[in-house]
């Protein structure tokens, strides 16, 4: 029986991993659990699964869990008490899902421990990609992508040699702007911003889908991930979310990965790999189906993904400051304290101040990161 730690269990992706998990009773074991401040869910959480111990990043919300806890589970709190419960001999797999730069520092201990990483939260390849592609090497330990478009990738790129590939292809659901004229996204309400057509994430990633940036963030992450150029990836807009991405091969072949759009199916596949189970999900019914349509992305109207396209191939920290950037600008226009479309200005602000360090070590990320947030925090104040 594989153990297994969900880093962002009251997230999506953490709720439906334990919806996964709970289908193979006899082979996986929920042993822990770590939440931002969700306790109430959490606490539904740890009566449901009875982990060994959990982790509440916020310390007051640790503390009043403490109070009403009534159970065995041991309760750990505040941000680095994530770093050592992932490092629990008692884990074989850690289901990396907390939202944004703080799922890095966690996911680098768990690779230092040797743990098998299910990897949802895209950032720490984007900000540290190279040093955590080395780390995993160094200590041997595999990272499956949880991501549809990711596992997407891995599985059409099965039994394939690397220099086959001539190009991978992300697809994208356009979001609920696709069709939106440049003039009404000037106006758009942080409701209408988190109504997406496809899927149902937390506030943060659905936000970033609306912009594109999602999609960047995943542009730099396969980078990192398949080892790819930069020129290798290519993103195209497929508003029925069917087929999760592609891969051309050099004698003109393609490979595509199709199924519904339901992050169980690829949750399922990581915690499996390289084999698989079967399940009672949803199938795709191509009648019902009909046409499936592919289109050039806009940058005009999603220019956070040209932004994240220009921090792919200027490298070193500028994928750390779009992502900071990013990160400060959404929770601002989540807090209706700047416009939509000002979330871009804000990154290619920070961008247009940032003087790349290329090969950076850990610690300068750190700084880099925390140095922008700062800078991007005075931008929103002093904007009219």
């Amino acid at each position: 029986m594989k153990k297994i730690a969900i880093l962002g269990s009251t997230g999506s992706i953490g709720q439906n991993s334990l919806d996964v998990i709970s289908r193979f009773p006899d082979e996986y074991r929920v042993s822990y659990l770590v939440v931002h401040k969700n306790i109430d869910l959490l606490q539904k959480q740890i009566e449901k699964y009875s982990p060994r111990a959990v982790a509440v990043i916020d310390e007051y919300a640790g503390s009043l869990l403490r109070k009403q806890l009534n159970c065995n589970t041991e309760i750990f709190t505040g941000p680095a008490s994530v770093e050592e419960l992932v490092q629990q001999n008692d884990i074989d797999i850690v289901i990396s899902s907390l939202v944004g730069f703080a799922g890095l520092k966690p996911t680098i201990k768990a690779i230092e421990a040797g743990k098998t990483i299910a990897l949802a939260n895209k950032e720490t390849l984007v900000v540290a990609g190279e040093i955590i592609m080395d780390l995993a090497r160094k200590n041997n330990v595999s990272i499956v992508p949880v991501d549809s478009e990711h596992s997407a990738i891995l599985q059409c790129l099965t039994g394939e040699k690397h220099s086959s590939v001539a190009k991978v292809i992300l697809t994208a659901s356009g979001g609920p702007f696709l069709n939106t004229s440049l003039e009404m996204l000037q106006s758009v309400t942080v409701d209408e911003a988190l109504n997406h057509p496809n899927w149902r994430m937390g506030n943060k990633i659905t936000i970033d889908s609306a912009t594109l940036m999602n999609k960047g963030l995943e542009v730099i992450e396969a980078h990192h991930l398949f080892g790819l150029e930069p020129e290798k990836i290519e993103v195209v807009i497929h508003p029925q979310s069917i087929i999760h991405s592609m891969v051309e091969f050099i004698d003109g072949s393609v490979k595509a990965q199709l199924g519904v759009p339901d992050m169980k199916i690829p949750i399922q596949y990581a915690l499996t790999y390289p084999y698989r189970s079967n399940s009672n999900f949803e199938r795709v019914n191509f009648i019902r189906t009909g046409t499936m349509e592919f289109r050039e992305p806009s940058l005009e109207r999603f220019p956070c993904l040209r932004l994240a396209q220009e921090a792919m191939y200027a490298g070193g920290t500028m994928p750390t400051v779009l992502n900071a950037a990013n990160e400060i600008a959404v929770g601002a226009f989540l807090q209706n304290e700047i416009s939509f479309m000002q979330i871009p200005a804000c990154i290619e602000w920070a961008m247009s101040k940032h003087t790349t360090i290329l090969k950076p070590s850990l610690t300068i990320i750190e700084e880099t990161d925390e140095e922008t947030r700062k800078q991007v925090r005075s931008f929103i104040e002093s904007i009219d």
